[in-house]
Formats: C-alpha cells, structure tokens, sequence
C-alpha cells in the first residue's frame, strides 16, 4: 500500500474563484495515494472558502467557538493589523475538507509562521475530523514549508497538552524534519458543573460567601441594577456600557479598539452572549461578557469601575452570572481560560494548563541557531534547578 504521506505532486488546476476573490485563493497541490486523491488548498480569506470547508470549521466551531468561521472571520476583520499575512492550509481526501492549519506569516521575512491567533486567542488547535491527526498535518505543514521556506521557525500555541491536536501536531513537525520544544502558556482554571447552584455556592469558601452576603445587600440598599443582557435588542445598549466600564477600569485600552464591541454583537447574533452588567444610578459600574455555546460557559473579559471597587460589583456580578449559567443555560463547565489570577481559584475548582509548541528548522542558519539557544537555554534552566535541590537537601 502507498502511503499518502510521501505521495508524489502531479499536475495542479488554478482553484477557482469569484473575481473579487482571485487574491484569495491559492493553487491546490493534488496528490495520490491508496486511500483516495489528496489535495492541499491555499485560502488567504475566509470569504473565499467553499461551502464544504465552511463546513470543517463549523464542526470546529462545535467544539470551541474560538476555532471557528464566525471566530476566524472577527478575529481577521477586527482583531489584526490590516497587513497581515493570513493562510488558511485544508487538505482534500476524496474531494471532501478533512483537515485545515489556519496560519499567520511572521516578520517581514516571511521566514517565521505561528497559529492564527493572538493575544485575543484562548485556545488554538487545527481543525480535523475526527479520522484525521498525524499524517494529514504532515502534508499540510510540508506544504506550509514549501510556500514560505526556507521557514526558520513555526509556533503554535496556546494549546491542550493533554488533547489530540498538540500530540498530532509534534508528531507532524518532526516528521518534516524540525525540531519541537513545548513550553508553557498559561494556567486555566475551570468549575465541572456536577450539582446545582446553592450547593455548588456552600462549596465556596466562607470569606467569599460573607462577602457576597454584605455586598449584596450593600448594592441593594443603593439601588444598583444587575442585568444580564443577551438579546441582539440590547446588544448596543451592553456595548456602551462595556466602554464605558473598560474606560474607568485598570485595564489598558485595547489595541484593536474594534474588537470587543465587535465580539458583543457576534456572540448576541449567534445566542452566545451573557454580559453582565452591575449599574449604579444609571451607570454601569462593572461588566462581565460570558460565552455560553456547546455546553460550556466561557469567562472572556471582566472589569469594573475603580471608583467603586468598595462595593466589588465585580464579585456579585461573577456569583449572578455563574447561578445563571447553572440554572437557565443548564452548562457542564464553566472555563475562566486564562491566567493563574488568585480570585480565580474561589470560584473554580480545577486548574488545567495550556501549553504551545515551538518548532525549529535545523536546515537554516537561523532554524539551527534558534535550536541551539533553545536547548542551551533549557539546559541552563534544568541544571540550576538541579543545584537549588541538591542545596536544599544539604542546608535541611
């Protein structure tokens, strides 16, 4: 039997395109194998994307929502400089879309690609079926590394350590010959949803109960209005107030000031949306978008207006929305995504961890550099932390 993975390139055809998408679309590579005709195609737009590869993310989409065409198509439009370079790899068995590597091209050089994502990305993995993982990565990084070679350096992150996509894609990489490192992300810590809320709630610690108690009532007894908007009706109304709050909060601006009213109106068209928002006097005080889609609730963006931190509207809002998501949207998991933030672990009970690849090509001066100091670098790290212990042993 041929094995698809080193099937030789024939003759291409020029994929076809709507004119105003000729830029978008690349030249599928065909290849043949035992197991049906194989084709590697090039989408530099999720617009150019035939129904059938809209498909493949929307099974994606299944999953996570951050892995998804609606997701993709925000993140491209609004959440990325306007030069960027965006490739979108999906290979063909028989025809049908059964895997895609949404990429970024890096650097003026072109010499470096990563996962299409940023710092607005919680969770990256390639879409697959579910019969696809190693073998189809490797043809579609091959072609990845033969469009923009010769690359120096690949990263992916952040990802699931424990999941299929990380695994198949190390394989994937070293199979084209780089050399992988893992490195760690971020924590995530997260709440299985296996009871109901008041019990779920006595399992808090008492501090957080006592606090809610009393700013509860302290909010109250000043009249404050909690909300938690959902309808495409409110959905302006929920913009404002989410400026307004992010305005007054510690947080920095955002750098791609679109990008989170962008998301609002996303997430409230598609019945994703859960924003809370806390109002005192007509203002809003503290807001807090929530992603509910697949059974999951996933805590995007919070802040609060310092003026009224004594009344940690922050801390009212999370407890109203978490009962929400219990008893109305019924999830299994709510997800705080990311950060290792202490208030995080008051209310979750697991933490998980979120880890990227880094992947380096040897065959370049400076793939074989970048190695180099990598392994360098991590020996460094491995020997000091050998020699703290062996301290710590003798000084006990």
């Amino acid at each position: 039997m041929t094995d698809p993975n080193h099937a030789h390139p024939v003759p291409v055809r020029t994929l076809a395109a709507p004119a105003a998408l000729q830029n978008s679309a690349e030249v599928p590579r065909h290849l043949h194998g035992d197991q049906g005709t194989l084709a590697v195609e090039v989408y530099r737009s999720p617009s150019a994307w035939p129904a059938d590869v809209e498909s493949l993310f929307n099974l994606a989409e299944s999953e996570r929502v951050g892995m998804g065409s609606a997701w993709y198509r925000h993140l491209i439009d609004t959440g990325l400089p306007s030069d960027a370079c965006v490739r979108f790899y999906v290979l063909r068995r028989s025809h049908a879309p059964v895997a895609a590597l949404p990429l970024l091209l890096q650097g003026a050089s072109g010499r470096a690609v990563s996962a299409l994502g940023n710092f607005y990305t919680t969770l990256f993995a390639p879409a697959l079926v579910s019969t696809e993982g190693t073998p189809a990565l490797k043809l579609l990084l091959r072609a990845a590394i033969t469009d923009n070679g010769p690359l120096q350096r690949l990263e992916f992150g952040p990802m699931d350590p424990l999941g299929k996509a990380m695994r198949c894609l190390r394989e994937a990489l070293k199979a084209n010959g780089l050399v992988t490192f893992d490195y760690f992300c971020h924590g995530n810590w997260v709440q299985p949803v296996s009871t109901d809320w008041p019990s779920y709630l006595q399992q808090r610690e008492g501090s957080l109960r006592s606090t809610l108690r009393r700013m509860e009532k302290k909010l109250k007894t000043e009249q404050a209005r909690i909300e938690i908007l959902s309808s495409p009706q409110d959905v302006e109304r929920g913009v404002a107030a989410f400026d307004h709050v992010y305005a007054r909060s510690w947080k920095r601006p955002e750098p791609f000031p679109g990008f989170m009213p962008g998301l609002i109106r996303l997430c409230a068209a598609r019945g994703w949306l859960r924003l809370g928002v806390v109002s005192l006097a007509g203002e809003a005080i503290a807001v807090q978008l929530w992603i509910v889609a697949n059974g999951r609730a996933e805590i995007y963006k919070l802040a609060y207006d310092e003026a009224f931190k004594a009344f940690a509207p922050g801390t009212v809002l999370t407890a109203r929305l978490m009962q929400h998501v219990f008893e109305v949207d019924k999830v299994t998991e709510v997800d705080y995504l990311i950060g290792d933030d202490s208030y995080k672990a008051q209310w979750m009970s697991e933490r998980r961890e979120r880890w990227g690849l880094m992947a380096y090509n040897p065959g370049t001066v400076a793939g074989l550099i970048g190695c180099l100091r990598e392994a360098a670098g991590r020996g460094l790290k491995s020997a000091r932390a050998r020699l703290l212990g062996l301290r710590a042993h003798l000084l006990a």
